[in-house]
């Protein structure tokens, strides 16, 4: 054998040192120190660059921004902060070396303009320095008032207003052109003159420069060939961070000649899940230890982009759950991405409880219950969810739920009209009519108000503003009522959108007919005014062209086709989101009417599969209904583990809700065999069949029913409180249900059952699952203590079962 290596005494053993480090460099990645950008140029005075610095080992990548060692060769024309932050200080060309471990990287810099700046573009200059200090937010001088007679448009959506409250308000006292300095917008920013929001620009700074060398040059309102910014850049737009990481964001904005710098001083960063992604003022993100993702939402002269973050949960091995359908798969999908652990499956006393409330909001009988847990069939599950979309409760209930959003308010439609708009509504989900038909006629409705129709809508958003912003919140998800005043803060739709909406209504009037009653009548129509610049703005749908009204007399049958057209961004979404909402308890967006870039899902691969499935079944509710009942998802416990207990957004496990006021006094009528007498109306009427939102009932307003004021789900609220477990303890309402003489309780203790059979009966009948032994063994002693008073033990063991949280919430 030949022998390897040269080195006397060691020739074998240094030969297979060489020989393994060879084949490790072979297989090993090789460390690689990424800068971004690769070439800086700093144009100004004020002029900055955020450098991003990444350490890239294989398939894994670490910032490593405030780790690494800048060196500037030579070292007086720029410098470079431990944030990774380069700042000019002369003119001309030096060279910036990033240095990360044994790593190095070069990188070119160029610095011009510091003798001759270029002038100051207010629009583009000094407004992102006013947004940036909260100047212009609705807590200071954006605030509809303003702040000691200073006012700002918020968020500075208008230029040409702000400046005129900076220069000419006041008779000029806020700036000193012979001494911007001593100016009082230069003295308050940077809390040399007493200031009631505190320092707002550090004296010296490169914002402070910038604004004293704005009014040094006479404080142009323009500036020749000033170029507005059409878009900004976040980098990185993804990430994969590990808990308590951080990593920093740089953001580019970009001009109309395709001209880009860094913004990244000057950009807002807001994070919508803080708990899990904290953003702070300079773009640095931190991750806590809560796995999850987080949208970070970055603005900037009325420009937003987003990153999204994922943190996922270190070390976890995943056990990947069976697949009942494509919902489970995209679930998982993103659960194993993030380390999360998915609860086990429901039995199926709960799987019954959770799908009647949830879809007929009505709870199963002692006997439908007592049947369902001795079915032996495989697909009883399914079998029970078809059964249940055929149940006239079924429209009820979700008549009542479409009242709410619809407005039906017996006060502004009147009693008539609200009876109309909740038949109809029966109607459409007795039939199951396709959600798209539905929503086109309830847009184009017109015709008598008091009619069995969606007409009524309209009397209840009577104005063309109102009209198109209830439709795009209800219907598209979209909340335009911010571009009323100014550019939606987190969006890209402004004032002309707003106005552009509102022209599809504008032919819409109420009319008096001879029978003293009202009707919707459409007719015609005009574009409204640009609510700043009172000019007319063309009426079209949200981001489309101009509408075309040709041979047209309805404006609103253009937006219904644009709405329900298979390539509509939002119409399925909306829908989508709001059915899944319903039934997994959160929306894949929340708040779930406000569908934006910038509040994107928290699953965005199975929002698109519920969209497209949506538009497979062609918009059968009750079809799409089943294939959310029929996920694993939907039937998952929420009894959370340690490895989920933090998870809020990504439905490791299922979220219990509050029963809503109709359906919960509904359950106490049922369990109690006692129903609730609403005047006027016949006894045994169940409260979501009642219309009449304004039924005086101490328990509906304590337990939330909504009085249908506007079209967010937000009003009703399900939140607990002490007023409710005071009314469900001490009211003599339900104690007198519960103690009546032809009531279940009575009925139990007058039968020849069991103590251990009555039991068993009120369970069944409250909780939809038998008793556990320890259940009943307490439940017995009830019996023992009330002697021969039988039917005070059955009363003790129902108001017992009625004050858990288990009756009281769908879990």
């Amino acid at each position: 054998m030949a022998r390897v290596g040269v080195i006397p005494g060691r020739p074998l053993a240094l030969g297979l040192t060489l020989a393994l480090l060879a084949a490790a460099s072979s297989s090993a990645a090789v460390a690689e120190i990424r800068v971004s950008p690769a070439v800086v140029k700093l144009d100004r005075p004020e002029a900055s660059q955020q450098l991003l610095i990444t350490d890239v080992n294989g398939d894994k990548q670490r910032d490593a921004t405030r780790e690494a060692k800048y060196e500037v060769k030579p070292p007086v024309i720029v410098r470079v902060d431990a944030d990774g932050l380069m700042e000019p200080l002369e003119e001309g060309t030096t060279t910036v070396v990033v240095k990360v471990g044994a790593g190095q990287v070069e990188i070119p810099v160029t610095v011009s303009g510091l003798k001759k700046p270029p002038p100051v573009s207010f629009e583009h200059e000094i407004q992102p320095i006013l947004t940036k200090n909260r100047c212009n937010a609705g807590g200071c001088h954006g605030k509809a008032e303003g702040q000691n007679g200073f006012k700002l448009s918020l968020l500075g959506f208008d230029a040409p207003s702000d400046y005129d409250a900076l220069i000419k308000q006041g008779k000029g006292r806020r700036v000193s052109f012979p001494n911007p300095a001593s100016s009082l917008l230069v003295r308050k920013a940077s809390a040399e003159t007493p200031h009631g929001g505190g320092l707002k620009i550090e004296p010296g700074s490169a914002q402070y420069k910038r604004l004293v060398r704005w009014i040094g040059s006479g404080a142009p309102a323009t500036i020749a060939d000033d170029q507005p910014i059409v878009s900004i850049e976040v980098e990185p737009s993804q990430l994969v961070m590990q808990a308590k990481e951080t990593r920093q964001l740089k953001v580019t904005a970009i001009n109309a000649k395709g001209e880009r710098h860094c913004a990244t001083v000057e950009a807002d960063y807001v994070s919508n899940a803080p708990h899990v992604v904290e953003a702070s003022s300079r773009g640095l993100l931190t991750a806590t230890d809560i796995p999850g993702e987080s949208a970070v939402l970055v603005r900037y002269l009325g420009h937003v982009a987003v990153c999204r973050v994922a943190v996922p949960r270190p070390n976890q091995t995943i056990v990947r759950p069976a697949e009942n359908n494509f919902i489970d798969k995209h679930v998982w999908d993103k659960l194993v991405t993030l380390g999360i652990q998915p609860s086990d499956v429901i039995d199926d006393a709960t799987f019954q409880r959770r799908a009647y409330l949830d879809t007929i909001g009505t709870l199963p009988t002692a006997a439908e219950a007592r049947a369902f847990l001795a079915d032996s069939a495989t697909d009883k599950r399914a079998k029970l969810v078809v059964a249940l979309l055929e149940r006239p409760e079924y429209a009820d209930y979700w008549a009542m739920q479409w009242g709410d959003i619809l407005r039906a308010d017996k006060i502004k439609i009147t009693p008539q009209g609200t009876v109309g708009v909740t038949r109809w509504l029966r109607k459409q989900f007795g039939e199951n009519r396709p959600y798209d038909a539905m929503v086109r006629e309830i847009i184009t409705a017109q015709g008598p108000v008091q009619s069995e129709s969606p007409a009524a809508f309209f009397k209840a958003v009577d104005q063309p503003e109102l009209a198109s912003r209830s439709v795009s919140q209800l219907f598209l998800g979209v909340r335009i009522e911010c571009a009323q005043c100014h550019h939606h803060p987190s969006e890209r739709w402004g004032q002309d959108d707003y106005a552009g909406l509102a022209g599809f209504f504008t032919g819409l009037s109420i009319t008096r007919l001879p029978n003293a009653t009202d009707a919707v009548v459409s007719r015609g129509g005009t574009d409204v005014n640009h609510p700043r610049l009172k000019v007319p703005v063309p009426a079209r749908a949200l981001g489309a062209k101009d509408a075309d009204f040709t041979n047209i007399s309805d404006r609103r049958q253009v937006l219904a086709n644009w709405m329900t057209a298979a390539d509509n961004p939002y119409f399925a979404r909306a829908i989508a989101n709001r059915m899944w909402a319903h039934y997994m308890g959160r929306g894949l967006v929340e708040p779930i009417d406000d569908i934006r870039a910038t509040n994107p899902p928290t699953n965005e691969p199975l929002m698109a599969a519920l969209e497209a499935h949506l538009r497979e079944v062609k918009f059968d509710l009750k079809a799409f209904t089943r294939t959310l009942l029929a996920s694993r998802v939907y039937q998952l416990s929420t009894a959370a583990s340690d490895s989920n207990r933090d998870d809020r957004q990504h439905f490791s496990h299922a979220f219990p809700k509050a029963l809503p006021a109709e359906v919960l006094l509904d359950a106490v009528c049922q369990t109690t065999g006692v129903p609730e007498k609403f005047n006027g109306w016949p006894l045994g009427v169940r409260c979501i069949q009642v219309w009449d939102n304004r039924m005086p009932s101490y328990f509906f307003r304590i337990f939330g029913r909504p009085v249908r004021a506007t079209v967010c789900e937000c009003e009703r609220s399900n939140e607990p409180s002490i007023s409710q477990a005071l009314h469900l303890l001490n009211s003599p309402e339900i104690n007198d249900k519960i103690i009546s003489r032809s009531g279940a309780a009575r009925k139990l203790a007058d039968s020849k059952l069991t103590p251990e059979q009555i039991i068993e009966e009120i369970y069944l009948g409250t909780l939809s699952r038998l008793p556990t032994a320890e259940e009943k063994a307490l439940m017995q002693e009830a019996f023992t203590t009330a002697g021969d008073q039988r039917h005070q033990a059955v009363e003790d063991v129902l108001w017992t079962v009625m004050n858990t949280k288990e009756f009281l919430y769908n879990h």
